[in-house]
């Protein structure tokens, strides 16, 4: 059966899934899996799984600056107290939703960098998180960070794979790009039968190569669903109940961690995952909004990161969580915070040295309201590339100053 076949039979039959896409032309689960056959991934190869946090997330409510005089009265209700947070030390305490990832700053596996951002900060969602993503705040381009990482390593998309619909514009290179691997369950209509869909991803004689490649498609819809469902039921999330606007990102950050994990295990030759929650677009009631969030974020990590360390593989993985940006110093009228500038990124991983890194930054001197950057975000990437990736950061950021210490 020819391509144009199996895609008039999705089209016509309503099955929707994690690789109808991939029918057409997007890369699949299996593709990736095929990968660990390959021999180019030296024994002390480091992965970088990249966490995007999108709608800005509110940095002074993840790590709290509990002893700051200005601190409860610029926040009023969205203030905690000295002894609702987990003390990282005489000033500062994460919020009580990310009580794993004390656990793991008290283990030196967190490095807490604070105050990081870049000059003349813009407060759009779209054009900052253009600026994060291709790393040239002066005039965002059109490639990505990691995009131009993968041209210098060799170009195939599975070496930086994102479980996302869309890839995400920090994995696109100018010659090539990383490769999109959505990722969800299988709904069949009535009389559609999973068997049905693997019978159709049987290859047949004297197909190309990119028929072929459609017909597996239909195979990894099932495997696909069978594989996510096998993940613990505790990695199945619900979309959390916040009233964040829509700017992105995903809700099920564990289950994509999982297969990330699944991959890890695999030995596939991938150097860099990207993942996503969406939701810290917090204007109104954002206290109990955020926390329930910051549990997400807490038991994802957590439960990766715990995994991790019991194999080799997983040992070499090194976890970098951002946002585009942080929140006003200051709560709005609605008990919720507008769009900020500096906040703080989370380092993780068997390879990191733990601890607090960068300058905090002072709610006494502030830019028209907003915090004064302290650590450029470009420090933070050339650490990445240069400790996990064994890139040059001046090739692909034009910066070649590393944040060091934490790898």
């Amino acid at each position: 059966m020819d391509a144009l076949t199996r895609r008039k039979f999705l089209i016509a039959s309503g099955v929707v899934g994690a690789a109808t896409l991939a029918a057409g032309s997007a890369w699949t689960l299996r593709d990736v899996f095929d990968s660990a056959a390959w021999d180019d991934r030296p024994g002390d190869a480091k992965t970088l799984v990249l966490v995007t946090l999108y709608g800005g997330n509110d940095g002074l409510a993840n790590v709290i600056p509990y002893a700051d005089k200005a601190y409860a009265p610029a926040r009023h209700e969205l203030a905690y107290k000295p002894e609702e947070v987990l003390k990282l030390d005489d000033t500062l305490g994460l919020n009580p939703g990310l009580a794993g990832l004390k656990r793991l700053y008290d283990a030196k596996k967190l490095a807490i960098v604070r105050g990081v951002g870049y000059p003349k900060p813009d407060h759009s969602h779209f054009r900052s998180m253009d600026i994060w993503q291709t790393a040239q705040p002066d005039r965002p381009g059109n490639t990505g960070w990691l995009g131009r990482w993968l041209d210098t390593f060799g170009g195939d998309p599975r070496h930086a794979v994102s479980f996302e619909p869309v890839l995400p514009p920090l994995l696109a290179g100018t010659t090539t790009a990383g490769a999109a691997v959505p990722v969800s369950g299988l709904a069949l209509p009535s009389g559609v039968k999973p068997e049905m869909l693997t019978a159709l991803g049987k290859p047949s004689d004297g197909e190309s190569p990119l028929q072929a490649r459609a017909a597996r498609a239909f195979a990894d819809l099932v495997e696909v669903d069978a594989l996510i469902h096998s993940v613990d039921e505790s990695a199945a999330e619900d979309a959390p109940s916040s009233s964040g606007t829509a700017t992105g990102g995903r809700s099920d950050l564990q289950t994509q961690l999982a297969l990330v994990a699944r991959c890890v295990e695999a030995g596939v030759a991938t150097r860099v995952f990207s993942v996503s929650l969406g939701g810290f677009d917090l204007h109104a009631e954002e206290r109990n909004s955020q926390e329930i969030l910051l549990k997400l974020l807490d038991g994802a990590l957590t439960a990766f990161a715990e995994r991790m360390a019991k194999t080799e593989a997983g040992r070499k993985v090194v976890v970098a969580v951002y946002s585009e940006f942080g929140r006003r110093v200051a709560a709005n009228g609605s008990d919720g915070t507008d769009h900020g500038t500096a906040s703080n990124m989370f380092i993780l991983g068997s390879p990191v040295r733990g601890g607090l890194y960068g300058e905090q930054p002072s709610l006494a001197d502030l830019d028209n309201g907003d915090l004064k950057f302290t650590t450029d975000f470009r420090s933070v990437y050339a650490t990445l590339l240069r400790d996990v990736l064994d890139a040059d950061p001046e090739q692909i950021l034009g910066y070649k100053t590393p944040l060091e210490g934490i790898l």
